[in-house]
This record gives structure tokens, C-alpha cells and sequence, in this order.
């Protein structure tokens, strides 16, 4: 594994309820290398998501510093904020969030064609891609033709599509039934390893955290670490 990707240091976030407030992260650094994977477990309401929307700068922080590839995001005005997610972060969602009025294809070509990538090196990626999560056949059918673990493919299929520095993903199997997870996660993995890209998951599984480098717990605003087993 490479050098240092993702650099957080002091991180604090806290919301308001009612006249109080609530500290989510209470001050936590995190360092992830490229190429590393990191799994995030926490139970509900314990602030996972909140740390991948900060991440990815949807959240903006109270205090402390997020840096990916040596850029400052927590500083980045929004515009250029946008453009950076645009080109360097890939998100996987439970709820696939695929765009039901445009095809299979069109769905994974979505985030080359908004990075100006060319018509023919757009068809070509999107073409390989299909194939990788074994969806050849597919690329003209629409969402809502296709069964969860399909529309999941589809969905890592576009989140890696662009070469992002870094794959986001939040419960990426929390959708589906165990062995459809299973299999979605195993696919996944393969696809992390052969793009070599660095992914940071949040899961509320044991099973899927243990096919990460690392596995980090959240819990009353800060992370414990343990070492995963190796899956790859």
C-alpha cells in the first residue's frame, strides 16, 4: 500500500437538539493509506454516515481537518468542493440511488460524461465495466427491470467508473438479503482490487467488515481500531 490518502486529524461534529447539543465525533483523527480498505462498524445513530458525508464534504465540521490527497476539503468553497467529489470520490449508497429514467449504461456513464470524458472512451469504459459485474447483456434495461443485487452492481459499476482516489460507501449491502450481500460484496472487493482503489465502508456487519485491512468501531464520538482479517 502507497502513502497516506486520507489525513484527518481533531475532527468534531456536533448537532443541536432542542436547546442542546450533541457531539457526534469528539475530536477523532483517522490516516488511510491508498490502496487500503477500511471498514467503519457503529450501531445505528453513532455517527458512520455523519463521518462519510463529512469525508466527502455533503457535512461541514465544528473544528479539525480533512485532507484527501493533500487537498484541505473542509476549507474548499462549495463549487470547487462539487467539482472535486465530481472527479476524485465514488459513493456507494444502500438504497443504490440510480437514476430510473436512464438506462443500465447511461446510468454508469453518468459521472465520465459530467468529467467531459470523450463519447468513445466513455462506451468503451462503460462497456468493460458491464462486463466486470457481470451485466453484459444489460446495459439497455432500466433500473426498476432489474432485482436489488442487480441495481447494487449497477451502482458500484458507476461509483468506480471515473477512477475515483476514493470509494465511499455507505451500507452497501443493508438492502439486500444475506446471500445476495454476499455476493455483492465479494464482487465489490474483486473490483476494489483490481482498480486498486482505496474504499472506506460502513457496515453494521461483521461478515462484510471483515473482508476490509482495517475494521474501526465508532462509538460515544470516538474510533477504536482492531485488525481485520484478510479476505483478498
Amino acid at each position: 500500500m502507497g502513502q497516506s490518502l486520507v489525513d484527518i486529524q481533531n475532527l468534531r461534529y456536533r448537532i443541536s437538539e432542542g436547546t442542546r447539543h450533541r457531539e457526534i465525533l469528539g475530536g477523532i483523527d483517522l490516516s488511510v493509506r491508498e490502496g487500503e480498505s477500511v471498514a467503519l462498524l457503529g450501531r445505528s445513530g453513532s455517527g458512520k454516515s455523519t463521518l462519510l458525508n463529512l469525508i466527502s464534504g455533503i457535512d461541514k465540521p465544528q473544528s479539525g481537518s480533512i485532507s484527501i490527497d493533500g487537498h484541505e476539503i473542509s476549507t474548499l468553497r462549495e463549487p470547487d468542493l462539487t467539482l472535486y467529489r465530481r472527479k476524485h470520490i465514488g459513493f456507494i449508497y444502500q438504497l443504490f440511488h440510480l437514476v430510473n429514467t436512464l438506462s443500465v449504461a447511461e446510468n454508469i456513464a453518468l459521472p465520465l460524461e459530467l468529467n467531459g470524458w470523450s463519447r468513445k472512451d466513455t462506451e468503451q469504459r462503460v462497456a468493460r465495466l458491464l462486463k466486470q459485474v457481470e451485466l453484459a447483456d444489460y446495459g439497455m434495461r432500466f433500473p426498476d427491470q432489474l432485482s436489488g443485487g442487480e441495481q447494487q452492481r449497477v451502482a458500484i459499476a458507476r461509483a468506480i467508473a471515473h477512477h475515483p482516489s476514493l470509494l465511499l460507501a455507505d451500507e452497501p449491502t443493508g438492502n439486500l438479503d444475506a446471500q445476495v450481500g454476499r455476493d455483492v460484496m465479494q464482487m465489490l472487493n474483486q473490483l476494489v482490487r483490481q482498480e486498486g482503489l482505496t474504499i472506506i465502508l460502513v457496515t453494521h456487519s461483521q461478515s462484510v467488515a471483515k473482508s476490509a485491512h482495517r475494521i474501526l468501531t465508532l462509538e460515544q464520538g470516538q474510533l477504536a481500531e482492531r485488525v481485520g482479517d484478510f479476505a483478498w
